[in-house]
C-alpha cells in the first residue's frame, strides 16, 4: 500500500510503505503521538496498541490524539518507516483529518466516556462547597458581632415587660376575662418574626403556634410583623390575615417601630377585646420556644374589678394605658425576637459552615481517586507503548 502524507508537511517526512494486517477506514483529529519513544527515529516492525487515544489533563501541553470513536487497534508499519519529530512550528498541520478509505475500519470503533468531564465536575462541585462554606462562616461571624447588641436591647426591654404584665396579673384580669361569656368578645392575634432567612426554623415555629391557636375559625382577625412567617400563613390561613409589616427587624428594633406597628393596628379599628402576641422566647443561646403574651384593650381593664382599686383619674389614662400596653408588649416581642433569630441564624451557619468542611473532605477525597485512577491508565498507555518499541 502508498504511503499517505499529512498536510502541510514536506513530502520527506511522510509515512512511506505502511502496511496495514486489514483495511481500515479511520477518520480522526490527529494531533500529536504520544510517548517518547514515538519521538525519535524508529526502525523495524512497530505494533503499537491504541486502547485509549483520548488523553487530557496535565498533559494537554503534549501530542495528543483524539477521537470520536475509539477502540483498542493494531497498526502494523514496515521496517522503513521513520517517525519523525513533530515541530511546534507544524502543530497548526495536526489538526488536519486523515481518512484511509475501508469500510472494515469504521465498524471496529466505538464511543467511549470521557474520563476527563467526571474530573470537571467534581471539581466543579468543589469550587462551589467552598464558596457556600466561605459565605456561610461570614454570616456566622457577622451573626456573632450582631448578637451582644441584641442581648443587650433583648434585656433592656424585658424590665418593661415584666412591669407591663404586673398590672395585668395583679388586677386578675386574666382569670375574669376567660370567664366572660360575652357575645361581642374578639380575639386578634399578632404574630412577630422577621424578613430574613437562614436562621433555623424560628419562622415555622411562631406560624404552627399560631395555625394551632386559630384552628378552623376564619372570623379571628390575624396581623403578621415579617415576610417570612406572612408567605407560610398565607399558605394556612389566608382567610384570616388583615394586615402586615414588613422591613421592620432589619436591625435591633426601636420602641418608635412599635409606636408604629401599634398606631396602625388601632386605627385599622378591628374592635378586639383580647391582643394575643405569638413570637420567639428567647430560653438560651441554643434554643427558643414560641410564647404567647395577652394584652387587653381598655374596655377589659375597666371591666376588671381588682382593677378599681387602682386610682385613676380620668378615663383617657385607662386608654393610655391600654395603648402602652399594647405597645410595650410589641416592643418586647420584637426585641426578643430579634435576638432569637440573630441567635438561630449563627446557630444554622455555625452547622452550615461545619457541614461544607465534611462535604469538601469527601469531594476532595473522590477527586483525588478519579484523577489517581486516570494517571494509572494514561501510564499504563504510555508503558505499554515504550515496551512495544
Amino acid at each position: 500500500m502508498k504511503g499517505f502524507q499529512l498536510d502541510g508537511f514536506p513530502q520527506s517526512g511522510c509515512w512511506s510503505e505502511c502496511d496495514l494486517a486489514q483495511s481500515v477506514n479511520w477518520t480522526s483529529e490527529v494531533r500529536g503521538f504520544i510517548g517518547r519513544g514515538m519521538r525519535r527515529s524508529t526502525r523495524g516492525v512497530l505494533n503499537l496498541s491504541l486502547a485509549q487515544a483520548n488523553f487530557t489533563g496535565r498533559r494537554s501541553r503534549d501530542s495528543q490524539i483524539t477521537s470520536s470513536s475509539v477502540k483498542p487497534t493494531f497498526l502494523t508499519m514496515s521496517s522503513s518507516m521513520i517517525v519523525r519529530p513533530l515541530l511546534p512550528s507544524r502543530t497548526s498541520a495536526i489538526s488536519r483529518l486523515i481518512t484511509i478509505n475501508s469500510p472494515a475500519a469504521a465498524r471496529s470503533f466505538s464511543t467511549t466516556p470521557i474520563q476527563n468531564e467526571t474530573l470537571k465536575e467534581i471539581e466543579s462541585r468543589l469550587k462551589s462547597v467552598k464558596n457556600i462554606g466561605k459565605i456561610t462562616k461570614s454570616m456566622k461571624m457577622i451573626a456573632t458581632t450582631k448578637l451582644n447588641k441584641a442581648q443587650k436591647a433583648m434585656n433592656d426591654a424585658k424590665a418593661y415587660g415584666q412591669a407591663n404584665g404586673v398590672v395585668f396579673k395583679e388586677s386578675s384580669l386574666a382569670e375574669e376575662f376567660s370567664e366572660a361569656k360575652t357575645i361581642d368578645n374578639k380575639t386578634m392575634f399578632v404574630v412577630i418574626s422577621s424578613d430574613k432567612g437562614l436562621c433555623g426554623g424560628i419562622h415555622s415555629s411562631v406560624s404552627k403556634r399560631a395555625k394551632a391557636e386559630i384552628g378552623e375559625n376564619n372570623e379571628i382577625p390575624l396581623v403578621v410583623v415579617g415576610d417570612k412567617p406572612k408567605a407560610q400563613l398565607s399558605r394556612m390561613i389566608p382567610q384570616n390575615i388583615v394586615l402586615s409589616f414588613n422591613q421592620v427587624c432589619k436591625q435591633v428594633p426601636t420602641f418608635a417601630d412599635a409606636c408604629a406597628i401599634a398606631d396602625v393596628i388601632e386605627a385599622k379599628k378591628l374592635g378586639f377585646d383580647k391582643v394575643k402576641l405569638i413570637y420567639n422566647k428567647w430560653v438560651s443561646a441554643l434554643s427558643y420556644e414560641s410564647t404567647v403574651v395577652e394584652v387587653y384593650n381598655a374596655e377589659a381593664l375597666k371591666a376588671a374589678a381588682k382593677f378599681a382599686a387602682y386610682e385613676v383619674e380620668d378615663d383617657q389614662l385607662v386608654q393610655d394605658l391600654s395603648s402602652f400596653a399594647l405597645t410595650n408588649a410589641i416592643f418586647t416581642a420584637l426585641v426578643e425576637g430579634y435576638a432569637t433569630e440573630i441567635s438561630a441564624r449563627r446557630n444554622a451557619m455555625d452547622n452550615a459552615t461545619t457541614n461544607s468542611q465534611n462535604v469538601i473532605g469527601a469531594l476532595q477525597m473522590k477527586f483525588n481517586r478519579v484523577r489517581q485512577a486516570k494517571i494509572t491508565n494514561d501510564l499504563v498507555d504510555i508503558i505499554t507503548g515504550a515496551n512495544a518499541l
